[in-house]
Parts: C-alpha cells; sequence; structure tokens
C-alpha cells in the first residue's frame, strides 16, 4: 500500500527529503471538511445518494491509513478511481530538511506553495508525543522575546497545510496503520499543540477546518483534550474558538502589567489584561474544558519578581488554571536573559503555594532551534545578518 513516498533512513542530525509540490491544477482533497468533500464530489458527477458513502470511504483511505494514491482506494469500482485521480489531488506540503536533536526532538522544515517555508516540530516523552504545528508563514504579533516575531508575516497557512503537517510527521515516524495489523491503542503522535509559527486566532477558519479533521473519529482521531490552541490574546475571537473548536486553550501571557506586557506581547496594547482576563473566564464553561494554560517565559529582571508570581496569583484568580513555567530559550540577537535556576523555582513556589500547578517546561531540542520561541524558517534566517536581526528585536 502506497502510504506517502519513502523517507531516506536517519543517517546523520540534519536529513534532507524532498517531495514535488504538484502543479496539475487538479483540487486538493487534503484539508476539506466533510462538507466541502462531499460539494466536490457531488459536482464531479457523484451520484447524490452515494455521495456520504463516498466521502466517508475516502476518508478513511486518507486519514485513517494514510494512502496517497487513489488507485489504491480498493472499496471504490476502477471506474471511479479514474475519475479521482482525473480530478483531485492528494498532496501535502515538501519536506525539505529534517533535523533530530540529541534528545529526540525533531524539527522539520517545509516548503509550501509560492516557496515559503514553515516549521513543525516533534517532541518525544516518556509518556507521550506532541507536535507543535505552525499556522502562520511568519507572524504578525513582534512578540519582542519570540525569534519568529522577528519574521514579517507572509501569508496564512491553509487548512491543507495545515493538516498536513501532522500528516508528515505520521510519515516520518510510520505511525500509519497496517492493514491485517493487530490494532495498536500506542500513540507517537498523541497530542498536538497549535505552538508554532503564527498566531492561530488570525487564521481562524483554516484552524478550524484543519483540527476538525484531525479531531474526526473516523480519520486522525485526536480528542479535543488532546489538542491545544495557544494565543497571545485575540480576544474576539476566544469565545468563538470555544464554541467551534473546543479544544483547550493556552495563552501567551508572560507578564503581570499592561506596561510590562506592552513591551513583550504588542497585542496588549489592542486587548490589555483586563480585557483578556474577562475574555478567558468564559472559556471552560463554553468549551467544556477543565482548565486553562497560562504561559509564562522567565525573563531575567523582566518578569520574573517575587512580586510577579503574586500579582500573577491575583489576577488568574477564579480562573481554572494552570502556569506553564518556560525558561526562556535564547537565539541569536535576542534582548533578553533567561531566569537563573533558582528564581525560576522560588517563581514556581509561589504559585504552587497559592494553589495553582506550577510545572517548569524542561528545554527540549533548543541545540536544533526547536524550543518554544525559537521557530523561524531556514532561509528566513540565512536572509539577515545578526546585526538587522537585533535592529529589528530593538524597536
Amino acid at each position: 500500500m502506497t502510504r506517502h513516498p519513502a523517507t531516506a533512513p536517519i543517517t546523520q542530525d540534519v536529513v534532507t527529503i524532498r517531495r514535488d509540490l504538484p502543479a496539475s491544477g487538479k483540487t486538493n482533497i487534503i484539508g476539506l471538511t466533510r462538507d466541502a468533500l462531499a460539494d466536490i464530489l457531488r459536482a464531479a458527477g457523484t451520484p447524490d445518494k452515494q455521495v456520504k458513502m463516498r466521502v466517508g470511504q475516502i476518508w478513511q483511505w486518507i486519514y485513517h491509513w494514510g494512502v496517497r494514491d487513489f488507485s489504491e482506494m480498493s472499496n471504490l469500482a476502477k471506474d471511479y478511481r479514474a475519475l479521482l485521480a482525473d480530478r483531485f489531488d492528494i498532496a501535502l506540503p515538501e519536506v525539505v530538511t529534517r533535523q533530530i536533536s540529541a534528545d529526540g526532538t525533531r524539527k522539520y522544515l517545509l516548503r509550501i506553495a509560492g516557496g515559503h517555508e514553515v516549521e513543525t516540530v516533534y517532541i518525544p516523552e516518556e509518556s507521550r508525543g506532541t507536535l507543535c504545528v505552525s499556522s502562520q508563514v511568519g507572524c504578525t504579533l513582534t512578540c519582542s522575546f519570540c525569534h519568529t516575531g522577528t519574521q514579517k508575516l507572509v501569508r496564512n497557512l491553509t487548512a491543507a497545510e495545515i493538516v498536513g503537517q501532522v500528516m508528515l510527521a505520521r510519515d516520518d515516524l510510520g505511525e500509519w496503520p497496517e492493514p491485517g495489523a493487530p490494532k495498536n491503542e500506542t500513540r507517537l503522535i498523541s497530542n498536538v499543540v497549535l505552538m508554532g509559527m503564527g498566531e492561530p486566532l488570525y487564521n481562524f477558519d483554516n484552524v478550524r477546518d484543519a483540527m476538525k479533521i484531525v479531531m474526526d473519529g473516523e480519520g486522525l482521531t485526536l480528542s479535543r483534550r488532546r489538542i491545544t490552541l495557544s494565543t497571545s490574546g485575540v480576544v474576539p475571537e476566544i469565545a468563538r474558538a470555544a464554541e467551534e473548536i473546543g479544544c483547550l486553550l493556552a495563552v501567551s501571557f508572560h507578564a503581570t502589567t499592561d506596561e510590562v506586557r506592552d513591551r513583550l506581547v504588542p497585542i496588549n496594547k489592542r486587548w490589555n489584561i483586563e480585557a483578556l482576563l474577562n475574555a478567558l473566564r468564559d472559556y471552560p464553561r463554553l468549551s467544556n474544558s477543565e482548565r486553562i494554560t497560562f504561559e509564562y517565559v522567565m525573563l531575567k529582571g523582566v518578569n520574573d519578581s517575587d512580586e510577579d508570581a503574586k500579582r500573577l496569583v491575583k489576577l488568574i484568580r477564579g480562573i481554572p488554571a494552570k502556569i506553564n513555567l518556560i525558561p526562556f530559550n535564547e537565539w541569536p540577537g535576542s534582548p533578553y536573559e533567561r531566569s537563573d535556576w533558582e528564581r525560576i523555582e522560588a517563581f514556581a513556589d509561589i504559585i504552587y503555594k497559592a494553589g495553582y500547578a506550577s510545572p517548569i517546561r524542561t528545554p527540549r531540542g533548543e541545540d536544533i532551534m526547536a524550543a518554544c520561541g525559537q521557530l523561524k524558517s531556514a532561509t528566513e534566517r540565512l536572509r539577515k545578518s545578526r546585526a538587522e536581526i537585533e535592529a529589528e528585536t530593538s524597536r
């Protein structure tokens, strides 16, 4: 069964893999919702009474079995398979490079339509595997501690390009089921986090459609409690995300005063801490989520004092929450330093004693620039000198 082009064996830390993006002009089926797929099948001549069945069959071949060739969809008639191949494509982004960290983290550089590039990161852990997915090429938010924020927004990713990141990672990890093999409930990709390049809520429709596919019970089958969307605080879209996606929510908080957050997360100038927290208070009820995760990057001498910790606890009072403390991951030209470990632990202790979980995130993939806040496409890095990066982050 042909699921995908063969992946070269891992023989070095950086592996280059090439897949040609089709230029056929055909409609790509990847990323279409069930309703959208039904519409194009109907337009291609599929009888109305067969459309629902055909959608289910094609859906399972692509998203459950990982098949990329219509000719192998054996429960479809040969002439119908030929029609599909003539009208449609099953096209994913191109994997340009795969880097593997000493700790097992994998970073994929992906090329999408237009020659643009984004990055996706797989983080293996003892009890789970998390895939960090990008939603935009670049970012509009210019958060001053984030490497991705130094790369200007190019465009939103399509639903196909978002779902494609999950599918390509499954290719590389060999995670598609084998027909006839005993069912294996172990998932190498057990969690998806929308924490890569871009602000997911500024690409709402494509993110929503992609996550519907990821959560679909007859395909990739990740439950909504296994998906976390991270936002910097696009307040008007938070309630909509609860109602239309319903996954877990993480908020890039990072400061306890508007003065500091304005500098670290400039979107705060539009929707300040009070407005953000008011929107967050309803999210667990609207989405039936247990709690919200507050992400807090630890920056030496900027936001890591005992007073900051006490203010943080006071601000989030009444919101079911946990606080993820993220040691700052440095990048070339970054204007900040990581807080000392003793300071991070003291900060965590104050939060813990106030009754909130306060795990300190272990930096992963730093040696391949795959850690939180470090993602930036390789070509964009090469185009800019260190001086240019420093100039951008100091504005």
